[in-house]
């Protein structure tokens, strides 16, 4: 079987047209990809700093210099209780990182957030713990695809955000 001589290099034709759109699709994924494993690792930076300041006995939520909560933040954003270690995501910094309190009201039965007064959640003055930690970021975490062609001038936030029981898992 003979080809005619007009259908000759249809195939390589089809594949330059086609294999733009293949090539935009697949960087498409890996962004899709970038995007889903960095707001995984801000979520697991969040739960470390919920997870290690709800099981810490004593600690002050109302004073942003606590030293426990600056190695909180500390710990998520490096691996490690000291400063020394190596940024997991840059451009993060620990004033980024909001640490809010809540407690059920015993008399309605809702979760609300909880002040720092003798009456709310501060045990410097006489307050008891709250019952839940919220940690999230305070504008979000600001990120921006890039994908040839597609020139994305905004970026976007991602808004990860954990709540905790107080002493719990």
């Amino acid at each position: 079987m003979t080809r005619r001589p007009a259908q000759r290099g249809n195939s390589l034709l089809e594949a330059v047209l086609f294999l733009p759109i293949l090539m935009l699709l697949l960087w498409g994924l890996i962004e899709f990809g970038r995007i889903t494993y960095t707001f995984y690792t801000l979520h697991k930076m969040l739960q470390t700093v919920a997870r290690y300041t709800a099981q810490q006995p004593g600690l002050n939520f109302c004073d942003e210099a606590d030293v426990q909560l600056a190695q909180a933040k500390t710990l998520a954003l490096r691996g490690a209780g000291e400063s020394a270690g190596a940024e997991i995501i840059t451009n993060l910094t620990a004033d980024q990182i909001r640490i809010r309190l809540e407690r059920v009201d015993p008399d309605t039965s809702q979760l609300g957030e909880c002040e720092c007064s003798a009456n709310g959640c501060d045990i410097a003055q006489g307050g008891r713990n709250p019952d839940f930690i919220v940690v999230s970021f305070t504008d979000g975490f600001p990120m921006r695809p890039n994908i040839p062609f597609f020139n994305a001038a905004e970026s976007f936030a991602l808004r990860p955000l954990v709540r905790m029981p107080v002493g719990g898992n």
